[in-house]
């Protein structure tokens, strides 16, 4: 294994300082000198290693770990992490999975060619980290490509981790901010576009809001499995909004070249900044809502204070 010299050292112990960090990285040397050093001990140790990373990483991952890349568990972070909300449940599952050892996470959620949307929602994942596993047996490296990605991208990677390394040597951030999700993050939406199908609705008109997600979505050519996909999920939000706000909502409807967007605005709060990115509990009443939506849709946005909540879904055409 490329760079890996196995001795008998101590089992990595998860701690504040070490638990949520970021990898500068300019160039493949410096991004694999990074990894290795983070994932070597814990491989010394005999500790379970994740990395959900783009495929062309994962590659160049696999070849550095040579025979013992099977030891490392190589996630598509493209099909993972397209929408960000997905990524968490995926390390709960692994921390499940290894329940009472120390789980160490390498990840990269923001990628040169990511939109604006998703890079807002990926800052924003990284900042719930944060609040997600408090006390758990898990250390997290992410990776930032500062060749590639624009300073306010990096801006925000050291507002929501505690330590940047950078050059093989890392340092405290004075701009972290815990769990405080960026500004850029948590902006109001931009306008619904003036050309948006319209729909207010109660209880009466969830057949409606269906049927207005079905006519759109068939017309910007999505497949019949995502026609039902996105309906489900309008169905679920319009469902929510009935349910814990005050029994009306609005929901738009546009398209866009490579997908449709739906948005559901009413006038309830979402008071839990991790709803819809936890595993669901077995058996447990209801919370399965925001779970479904971010299972169902390729990005998902939203906004909630006590004027009322915007959640806004994004489906791609294939």
């Amino acid at each position: 294994m490329s760079g890996i010299t196995f001795s008998h050292q101590n089992p990595v112990q998860a701690d504040n300082s070490a638990m949520h960090q970021a990898l500068f990285y300019r160039g493949d040397r410096e991004y694999l000198d990074g990894v290795m050093r983070f994932i070597t001990p814990a491989l010394q140790a005999g500790e379970p290693v994740m990395a959900a990373i783009p495929p062309d990483r994962g590659e160049l991952l696999r070849r550095e770990l040579g025979g013992y890349g099977a030891e490392v568990e190589i996630l598509d972070m493209f099909e993972l992490g397209r929408n960000p909300a997905r990524i968490m449940p995926a390390v709960e599952r692994m921390l499940a999975k290894h329940e009472g050892r120390t789980l160490h996470c390498v990840g990269e959620p923001i990628w040169p060619g990511r939109t604006a949307e998703e890079i807002q929602e990926a800052a924003k994942h990284e900042a719930l980290i944060n609040l997600a596993w408090p006390g758990a047996a898990i250390r997290l490296l992410c990776l930032y490509d500062t060749e590639r990605l624009g300073p306010e991208v990096l801006a925000d990677a050291e507002r929501t981790h505690p330590v940047v390394i950078e050059g093989g040597t890392p340092r405290q951030t004075p701009s972290y901010s815990g769990s405080a999700v960026p500004v850029r993050s948590d902006q109001p939406l931009p306008p619904v576009p003036d050309e948006a199908c319209e729909l207010a609705f109660t209880i009466d008109e969830l057949h409606d809001a269906r049927e207005v997600v079905d006519k759109e979505a068939s017309a910007a050519g999505l497949d019949r499995a995502r026609v039902e996909d996105l309906k489900l999920a309008v169905s679920e939000l319009a469902t929510n909004a009935i349910r814990h706000g005050p029994g009306r909502g609005m929901l738009h409807v546009w398209r866009r070249p490579d997908r449709l967007v739906c948005q559901v605005d009413d006038g309830g709060t979402i008071k839990d900044p991790l709803a819809g990115r936890r595993l669901p509990i077995p058996r447990a009443a209801g919370g399965l809502g925001l779970w479904a939506v971010n299972q169902l849709c390729d990005l998902v946005e939203i906004r909630s204070s006590q004027c009322g909540t915007t959640i806004r879904i994004h489906s791609l055409v294939s």
